[in-house]
């Protein structure tokens, strides 16, 4: 950790030598940000970006008891904070305020009191706390200093179980408290190895709790615990054998339970196990995407799922008893999220979102349909920060072939064009993940301002595909993916409205790898990369990140503790192959990332530099994986515009 001695408000700039240059070095945010080789942010780039700076969401984050009011997050300062809206499109009444932003929160049932996570400065070293909305009081429940999640409150309301590393600092363990706070906490399973554990239901007489181990994400199984005799019995998966199946409730009968999984199907598919039989029947089989979203209201009578359908929600409801489903007409297309019920079962709270639209909170009205169809209302009206959202360019699917012939899908931002637009490539991380057509002012500021084209490719190993999809970059098929950006650049070529020779990549976390290892094998076809929180060397950050994650993404990275793999991790980390790199490259780091530490930002910024490489770097000391503080991420944003403006 380094330590800045720096007086407030005032900027410090110092000279190091770098090879025959000069870098610069200083700080914004009374020391919070450091920026070396950045040059001053221009007035007119701060103005001009102003109206995509404000621009706010509106999460749903459940009902209160009555079920007549919804809880919100949303910010007015720095960070996001709870607040609580009485009717739809009423005033926000803020009820948090915190330096740092709310994590996830749950309410307790037939209750008012609401127990939420938050970290400091990013860490992740998430804690419990207990919020009294009525008064605003809050009580600090864990320990201060392990990590703690997903707290599930026992359906009386009078304790809840959650997810914690207190035992010691690396095993995701569950824990059980009451409101007493830390003294109060009992271990009811110890995680036997380094995957992670936690809670996904209680069953109604408090007696059991369904438990999801995931090994990866195509590798879960289920279990339930028995509360007094701290006994676990697998009911899902099976020892030795890779399959997901994630538990999600107990039915109104307690004997049988709801689950995903991908074990019969490429794709993952809501199921139901009958745990007298044992009889497993596969519901979602006629829907040929995954299931990645599922609630069950408090009677447990009726259920609500989401499916994605290459990269679009589609919300059904379900009949528990018949096992009977539909799909909700009338849902604006979009991401779907957040889904509650609210105690009474009369209403479905969610989160909506799409390409002209922030996330904002939604309520379907199901008492007087309440298997087929509802009313939807919209709740919230975050502001845009005077942007005109009906402007917005539209997100395209499309799709280009690869080097081994496969399709690879992606979504094109393009206006129509009389010259070639350049290109930004943005990459997601995961690698697990999938770039999605959700609202995002940032592509749409590209657009605006350096009129270029945005690309958002889902290469392999992404999220949403099926598991085959899932699994055709792990190990020593790493560089696979990084081969498909090639054969998009390839598809770029050939696109008449976009100009092949002035190409910009960005990419966070594996996205950050993505983007640096794009620049090792293409930078003569490319202008400029853009890292954010990125691994540089896969065997270095895999000695360095948190205990608790370590053997996670072994199994999608490689065990470096092997001889081979190890060899062959360092044979592709862009660290090691600095020489190839002959781009302009924006480096952005957070001080106290546990994922994706900070010396693998570190390392890569000194060794560029010391080939004489161009590179600028930001790193923030008070945030992690990411900036989640806005006075950072203006600044960021301001830096981008900058970079592509000079370099793209």
């Amino acid at each position: 950790m380094k330590i800045l001695l720096l007086l407030p408000c005032l900027v410090f700039i110092t000279f190091l030598s770098v090879g025959n240059t000069h870098a610069s070095e200083r700080t914004e945010n009374n020391g919070n940000l450091i920026l070396k080789n950045i040059p001053d942010i221009p007035n007119g780039i701060k103005s001009d970006l102003s109206k995509y700076q404000n621009v706010r969401s509106a999460p749903f984050r459940g009902f209160t008891q009555s079920g007549d009011e919804i809880y919100i997050t949303t910010r007015f300062g720095n960070v996001s904070q709870l607040h609580k809206v009485k009717e739809n499109g009423g005033a926000r009444r803020q009820i948090t305020f915190f330096d740092e932003p709310i994590g996830s929160s749950a309410r307790q049932p037939s209750g008012h009191l609401i127990a939420f996570t938050m970290d400091a400065g990013g860490t992740e070293n998430n804690q419990i706390y207990l919020l009294n909305p009525e008064d605003g009081s809050t009580a600090l429940l864990t320990d201060g200093e392990s990590r703690n999640g997903g707290p599930l409150w026992e359906r009386s309301g009078s304790r809840f179980a959650y997810q914690s590393t207190r035992r010691n600092g690396q095993s995701n363990d569950i824990w059980m408290m009451n409101h007493n706070g830390p003294d109060a906490a009992e271990l009811i399973l110890e995680s036997p190895d380094g995957t992670w554990w936690g809670p996904s239901d209680w069953s109604d007489d408090g007696e059991k709790i369904l438990i999801q181990n995931y090994i990866s994400i195509t590798n879960a199984k289920s279990y339930i615990l028995d509360i007094q005799s701290r006994t676990k019995e697998i009911v899902l998966g099976a020892i030795g054998k890779q399959s997901f199946n994630a538990g999600l409730a107990f039915d109104a009968s307690q004997k049988g339970i709801f689950f995903i999984t991908n074990e019969f199907d490429d794709f993952n598919q809501l199921a139901y196990k009958n745990l007298i039989t044992n009889e497993v029947n596969v519901l979602t089989e006629s829907i040929p995407w995954d299931v990645d979203g599922f609630a069950i209201s408090t009677d447990r009578q009726k259920a609500t799922f989401t499916v994605n359908e290459n990269g679009f929600s589609s919300l059904y409801l379900l009949d528990t008893q018949s096992k009977q489903f539909s799909k909700v007409d009338g849902i604006p297309i979009g991401l779907i999220g957040s889904m509650q019920f609210s105690e009474d079962g009369d209403k479905l709270g969610l989160t909506l979102n799409n390409y002209q639209s922030p996330a904002e909170s939604y309520v379907l009205d199901l008492k007087d349909n309440p298997l087929l169809y509802g009313d939807l209302t919209r709740w919230t009206f975050s502001e845009v920060g005077g942007l005109d959202v009906s402007k917005f360019i539209e997100p395209e699917l499309i799709s280009f072939q690869t080097f081994d012939d496969r399709s690879i899908p992606a979504f094109l931002y393009a206006r129509e064009c009389k010259d070639p637009q350049p290109v930004i490539i943005s990459i997601h991380g995961g690698p697990e993940s999938q770039s999605r057509p959700s609202f995002s002012q940032t592509i749409q500021l590209w657009i605006e301002r350096l009129g270029a084209a945005v690309i958002r490719p889902n290469v392999r190993g992404s999220d949403g595909y099926g598991k085959q999809y899932l699994g055709l970059d792990n190990g020593f098929l790493r560089e696979d993916s990084v081969r498909d950006i090639g054969a998009l650049l390839d598809w770029i070529e050939k696109q008449p409205c976009l100009d092949s020779k002035r190409v910009a990549v960005i990419g966070g976390s594996y996205g950050g790898y993505m983007v640096l290892a794009s620049a090792t094998n293409y930078s003569d076809r490319l202008k400029a990369a853009i890292d954010i929180v990125g691994i540089s060397n896969f065997v270095t950050f895999l000695e360095n990140t948190e205990d608790y994650r370590r053997d996670l993404r072994r199994v999608e990275y490689g065990d470096e503790r092997d001889p081979e793999m190890r060899a062959f991790l360092q044979s592709i980390s862009p660290n090691n192959n600095i020489e190839k790199i002959n781009v302009p490259i924006l480096v952005v780091q957070g001080e106290n990332d546990p994922r994706v530490p900070v010396t693998e930002s570190e390392q890569v910024v000194q060794s560029l530099e010391q080939n004489g490489k161009t590179v600028w770097y930001m790193n923030a000391l008070n945030e992690g994986h990411g900036f989640r503080k806005k006075e950072n991420r203006d600044i960021y944003e301001q830096t981008v515009i900058l970079f592509l403006e000079k370099y793209l």
